[in-house]
C-alpha cells in the first residue's frame, strides 16, 4: 500500500476526504483497536467501521488537516485539525493521534482530544 509507516498514516488521513467507509478501512489490520481516548476502545474491523459510522453520520464530509507528523520504527504521531462539516455547521476538532504500524497496516490507532471541545461546536437545529 504505501512504503513507510508516515507514507501510510498520511495516506489514511488524506483519504478521509473522500468519505469512502471502505477505502478507510482498508487501512486496518483485522484485529485493530481503535481508541478515541475518551471513550471505550473497540476492537476489530467491524467494531471499528460501526463505530466510524456511528460518529460519521449526518456528516457532509470529515477531512484530516495533519499539521505536523512524526515516527519513530512503527509508531507515528500526528498532531491534526479534525474538520467535520454538517449541513449547518461544522467542528474544527484539535487532535493528536498514535498510530501502529504493523505489516503494513494500522493496528492501533488512539485519538486524544478533548470531547468537550467537540460537543460545544456542534450545530443545532
Amino acid at each position: 500500500m504505501t512504503d513507510t509507516p508516515i507514507d501510510l498514516v498520511q495516506a489514511f488521513c488524506d483519504c478521509w476526504a473522500t468519505g469512502d467507509l471502505d477505502r478507510i478501512m482498508s487501512f486496518f489490520a483485522d484485529d485493530a483497536v481503535y481508541h478515541n481516548i475518551p471513550i471505550d476502545p473497540v476492537h476489530g474491523v467491524d467494531a471499528i467501521r460501526a463505530t466510524i459510522a456511528g460518529f460519521t453520520t449526518g456528516v457532509e464530509s470529515v477531512v484530516f488537516e495533519v499539521k505536523h507528523i512524526a515516527a519513530a520504527g512503527d509508531v507515528v504521531l500526528t498532531e491534526r485539525v479534525d474538520v467535520f462539516t454538517f449541513a449547518n455547521g461544522r467542528v474544527a476538532l484539535p487532535v493528536s493521534g498514535t498510530f501502529e504500524v504493523r505489516d503494513g497496516k494500522i493496528a492501533a490507532w488512539r485519538d486524544y482530544f478533548d470531547m468537550n471541545q467537540f460537543m460545544k461546536q456542534l450545530p443545532t437545529g
